[in-house]
Order: structure tokens, then sequence, then C-alpha cells
């Protein structure tokens, strides 16, 4: 190659021993095939405003009752969670109450299937011990009822479809609520303490979890 123009210049550029030179789309298919590359869908962006719903929690564990308010984004037509805010006057849960609402938020933003939060949120059990919510249902923690709360808005907006009861629950709960009996154990497949002694066999008035099938 022939230099016809006065150089006034030069930089030196250093390169590992290891690196191999190659042509730009050799370098590019490298990388490529280096690792396996996971894309993430892209966040939502948030508009000016929202529309949302707040719920009230109340619990025996403090005399400050907590406020849970999900905005919810329009998506292909349909309503979607797009952040969550919990305030309250006890502070004794402040930082992981906002450590929780950022992860939330930020799962609900990247505009997948947030519906397994419900689950996961509602299988922490508090090593203190649970409470009974007004009504007699059993909570096993506070984080547990929050995601209730969100399960409740998810049905709200359509997301997820209530339970059905079938004929042979509803009846349980009907015998046993006619002969006074109360679940006192505790269920071991949705965590309620509503396992009554009906008929001969431990089942659960709740979920309808049954010991003999």
């Amino acid at each position: 190659m022939k230099i016809e123009k006065k150089i006034v210049g030069y930089e030196v550029v250093s390169r590992k021993p290891e690196e191999k030179t190659g042509t730009p789309g050799q370098e590019s298919k490298a990388r490529e095939n280096s690792a396996d590359v996971i894309m993430m869908q892209p966040l939502l962006k948030r508009p000016t405003e929202l529309e949302g719903s707040t719920y009230r929690i109340r619990t025996p564990l403090s005399e400050h009752a907590l406020y849970v308010t999900i905005n919810d984004i329009m998506v292909n037509g349909k309503r979607r969670p797009f952040e969550i805010f919990i305030n309250s006057k006890n502070m004794e849960n402040f930082a992981w109450i906002v450590a929780l609402t950022r992860i939330l938020s930020a799962v609900f933003r990247h505009g997948g299937d947030a519906t397994f939060l419900v689950e996961e949120l509602r299988s922490v059990f508090d090593p203190r011990g649970g409470y009974f919510k007004p009504g007699g249902k059993y909570m096993p923690s506070l984080v547990a009822e929050i995601g209730e709360c969100i399960e409740n808005h998810l049905m709200k907006i359509g997301i997820i479809k209530p339970p059905e009861v079938s004929r042979e629950l509803a009846d349980k709960r009907e015998k046993a609520q006619s002969s006074g009996i109360l679940g006192a154990e505790q269920c071991p497949k949705c965590g309620q303490l509503a396992v009554a002694r009906l008929d001969g066999c431990d089942t659960c008035l709740e979920c309808g979890y049954s010991k003999c099938g």
C-alpha cells in the first residue's frame, strides 16, 4: 500500500496476544457464538397519567393499616399492572416494603406474565406466626396478604379468573358450617388453617384438598 499524503500524526494501538484478527463479520459472529444471549422484553414506558385502585389492609400486627395502590397501563386494549405502591404510618417495615414495591414494579414493567408473583408471595410464612383476617381467613404473613391483594386486583382487571367452587366443596363447607366444625389444621396445599374432619377424612374447606383423595 502506497502512502501518497504527508503523515501528520500517528497512534499506537495495542492488541492482546490472545486476540485474533479477522474480518468484522467473523468477529461479530464469534461474539454471538461465545455466549447464549437472553433477550428480556422491553420495558413499558410510563404515560403521564395512569388509572389504578387502592386497597386497605388491616392486620393485628399493627394498629396502622397498609394502603396498597396498583396502577394499570393499557396494552393491546387490555389493562395490566404497571406499578405498585405500599404506604403506612407504621415505619417498622419501611425498608423491605420499599424494596418489595420496586421489585414488583420492575416485574410489571417488563410486560410479561406477572401472575406467578401471587403464588410466590402467598407462600411466604412469617416465623413469628400468621394471623386471622376479619371473617376467619388465615394469613401466614403480611407478605402473603400483599400477594392476595395483587391476586384480587388481577381478578378485577380480568387477568386471573376467580376460582370456581365445585358443588362437592360447597356442600362440604355448608356441612361444616351447619355442624359448627371449624378448620384447625394447616392445609399442606394452600397453607390455610382450614382443614376439618368430615366423614372420617381431613378436608380443607378453602381449596378442597383431602387426604382421602
